[in-house]
C-alpha cells in the first residue's frame, strides 16, 4: 500500500521533526532558532530536498579549477511554511553543491511563474 503526503505537509513535518530534536538536545526554545542556522548554513541541501518540480537549464561554468561537471537546475518547491523557485547547482548523481538564487512567493501560483520564468 502506497501512503501519499502532501508536500507542504512533508516538509513542515521535518521541520517540525528538526526543531523537535533540537529542542531535546539543547531545551525548550531553542529549537527554533537553532533550526533556522540550519536552514540559513545548509540552504542549497534544503531547497533541492524541498522540490516538487526540477527543470534542467544547462551546464555550470566551473569556478576555478573545479573538474566536477555541475548543471543549473530550475526549482519549484515549499519550504518552513512559503513557496519558492530557485535554481540549484547540482551533479550528475543528483546532490546539491549550491545555490544560484531563491526567490519564496506568497502563493503557489506566483511560484509557478517564477519557475516558468528561470532561465
Amino acid at each position: 500500500m502506497t501512503d501519499w503526503t502532501d508536500i507542504g505537509v512533508a516538509a513542515d513535518r521535518v521541520l517540525a521533526g528538526l526543531v523537535a530534536g533540537l529542542e531535546l538536545e539543547f531545551g525548550r526554545g531553542a529549537g527554533e532558532a537553532l533550526a533556522a542556522r540550519f536552514l540559513e548554513a545548509e540552504e542549497s541541501d534544503f531547497v533541492w530536498e524541498a522540490r516538487m518540480c526540477e527543470r534542467w537549464l544547462g551546464a555550470w561554468e566551473p569556478q576555478g579549477d573545479e573538474a566536477l561537471e555541475l548543471d543549473r537546475v530550475a526549482v519549484l518547491g515549499w519550504l518552513d511554511g512559503a513557496w519558492f523557485a530557485g535554481v540549484s547547482i547540482v551533479d550528475g548523481e543528483g546532490r546539491a553543491h549550491g545555490l544560484v538564487a531563491r526567490r519564496e512567493c506568497p502563493s503557489e501560483r506566483e511560484a509557478r511563474e517564477a519557475y516558468a520564468a528561470l532561465r
